[in-house]
């Protein structure tokens, strides 16, 4: 096979905004190892041969479908040729991103997949994102068009979640612990300190922002969903399709089998431990209907002085929609509010961009707004018409006409006084933007906007209808996330490493060729014995192709006695084994 190692795009790719285009990485397939390549086939041929039976009936046709094969790492240039025709499409990313970023290529039927796979030392799981979790479990389950409809919805939902300083913290420590756990030479104190600020963050009473239970959902569905009955349920999670270990733990009794609900919002997880209990779905349509039902509690539909609150504990780039459909997006940084908990007044900091139907209102992006936006909202005072709902003879007769000297009150108190420039309507004709020149707005004895500071823009809207995280229109923001600053690292190796790395490439050619020599097998047999002597997976591949009776009992032999020297390894050299069916399940 051809594989690629520059990034290829498609039609589902090119349509992703900039700030999401930013965390695509080339694969590089060739730097994939032969060890590498050993280690996804030893995973995907157990779990195939285990997931047969207890996965969902999506997973095994889904594979072909994707375009996954068990022999070899798949690439990002077959994955999407194959992809596109059920509408998706794949990329390779650096470990964890953001977990906004994450939703939202979601929500673009754009996989985003973690370039690097797990060491052999952690074949069983691992806490980082690699090609096996993200392509070998999430892929084929997207071949069904309900779950994968269930998925895109979750990703436009969530990424339109508010999430809070400490969501970003969590992340940040969750990255810097899964690089360092796959990282060769990691030092075992570095990899200690990192644990424990997780285990920290993770113990922390925190109130739970609205892409911490999105997340949550996420895990309990996406992750590690359970499908089918509670009695006999089917694999559909991502996180255990991919783990060897917990695909088969799952179905045992010591794992709480629970009905999905929109308690599973609520639940929380340790990233770093098996989980002691799943949420089961009779089906994936319920998935959506669970999703519904929580998204009507989220600030993206409610709005409100709550929503605009959690944009400004958030401190990232918002965006609050009012009742006339005028959308501002920007870092809220502050509000003031009536003795109802009304929002009557807001203000961002830092630039900020105005739009309506998520398209930037021409002439009021971040270049015409870069040190922040304030405007009060709410009804005029003693005037029973909402300025929104004033048509051209009404905004004539309160004098809301061009060239105007202005000066009102709102009901809250809020006074505004200057010369009328201009306004601009929405579709339907309604007013939503009122520029005011040699403009003052005042609030009991404070000062909220004097002439020098220019032209004021003066949103109308009765409320605030909608509040959620990033930019109504992707454009106004192109760095709208930033990149972690903790990377991948690339591993040093060895020259014990690149000798054992051709010792599996030779092994692998002799799989792919008719011509097994059993004395070139021999030979590589007593070198692994002599200069690896704890080396196990290795060994199965020889064991496959050993078609050498004596040769086969030896290798047979010293695997045996490796489990006897690694018990923590035992059960892989053994459901090895069994695969190849080289040795009877109860020996």
């Amino acid at each position: 096979m051809n594989h690629t190692t520059a990034f290829e795009s498609n039609e589902l790719i090119d349509r992703l905004p900039k700030h999401l285009k930013q965390f695509i990485k080339p694969q590089d397939y060739e730097s994939y190892t032969p060890i590498n390549q050993a280690v996804w086939r030893y995973v995907m041929r157990k779990n195939v041969n285990y997931l047969a039976e207890t996965a969902h009936e999506s997973y095994l046709s889904g594979l072909q479908q994707t375009g996954i094969e068990v022999d070899q790492i798949p690439s990002m240039y077959g994955m999407n040729r194959i992809l596109k025709e059920i509408g998706w499409a794949a990329v390779a990313v650096d470990g964890f991103i953001p977990p906004h970023a994450f939703m939202e290529f979601q929500a673009f039927k754009v996989l985003v997949i973690a370039a690097d796979i797990r060491q052999l030392e952690h074949i069983e799981y691992t806490p980082a994102p690699d090609i096996i979790h993200e392509s070998a479990g999430h892929a084929p389950i997207i071949a069904n068009p309900d779950y994968a409809e269930y998925l895109r919805r979750l990703g436009d939902i969530g990424s339109k979640a508010i999430l809070s300083d400490y969501d970003m913290e969590l992340y940040e420590a969750v990255r810097k612990l899964s690089i360092l756990k796959e990282a060769e030479g990691s030092l075992p104190a570095a990899i200690s300190a990192a644990e424990a600020a997780v285990n920290r963050l993770q113990d922390m009473e925190v109130e739970l922002s609205e892409m911490a239970q999105i997340r949550n959902l996420q895990w309990w569905t996406v992750e590690y969903g359970l499908i089918g009955s509670l009695e006999d349920p089917k694999i559909y999670g991502a996180g255990l399709l991919s783990s060897i270990g917990e695909s088969k733990s799952c179905r045992s009794e010591q794992v709480q089998k629970i009905p999905y609900s929109i308690e599973a919002a609520y639940q929380s997880f340790d990233i770093t431990k098996p989980q002691p209990q799943l949420f089961v779905t009779p089906d994936f349509s319920y998935l959506m209907q669970v999703l519904e039902e929580f998204s009507n509690s989220l600030s993206v539909r409610k709005g409100g002085t709550r929503g605009l609150k959690r944009l400004i504990n958030s401190k990232m780039v918002g965006t609050i929609e009012l009742s006339t459909g005028l959308q501002v997006s920007g870092k809220f940084s502050k509000t003031l509010v009536n003795d109802d908990n009304e929002v009557i007044f807001f203000k961002t900091e830092g630039p900020t961009a105005l739009a309506y139907r998520e398209k930037e209102l021409i002439g009021h992006g971040t270049a015409n707004h870069p040190a922040g936006f304030s405007s009060p909202i709410g009804k005029l005072k003693n005037i029973n018409l909402a300025i929104e709902d004033m048509g051209p003879v009404d905004l004539k007769a309160y004098n809301f006409y061009d060239g105007k000297w202005l000066a009102f009150e709102f009901e809250s108190g809020i006074k505004v006084e200057g010369l009328n420039v201009t306004g601009i309507r929405n579709i339907k004709g309604k007013l939503m933007l009122i520029q005011l020149q040699d403009c003052t707005v005042t609030y009991r004895k404070e000062i909220l906007f004097s002439p020098e500071q220019g032209v004021f823009n003066m949103v109308v809207g009765k409320k605030i209808v909608s509040a959620f995280a990033g930019a109504a229109d992707a454009s106004s923001f192109p760095n709208l996330y930033d990149v972690s600053q903790t990377t991948t690292s690339k591993q040093v190796k060895s020259e014990a490493t690149k000798q054992l790395e051709s010792y599996y490439q030779s092994v692998r050619q002799l799989r792919e060729t008719s011509l097994r020599s059993q004395e070139v097998l021999r030979t590589l047999f007593a070198k692994v014995k002599a200069e690896h002597a704890e080396e196990w997976l290795l060994l199965l591949e020889i064991l496959e192709i050993a078609e050498d009776d004596d040769l086969a009992f030896e290798v047979q032999e010293h695997l045996i006695n490796l489990m006897k020297k690694r018990p923590k390894i035992e059960h892989l050299i053994r459901e090895g084994m069994e695969i190849n069916k080289i040795i009877e399940a109860s020996q």
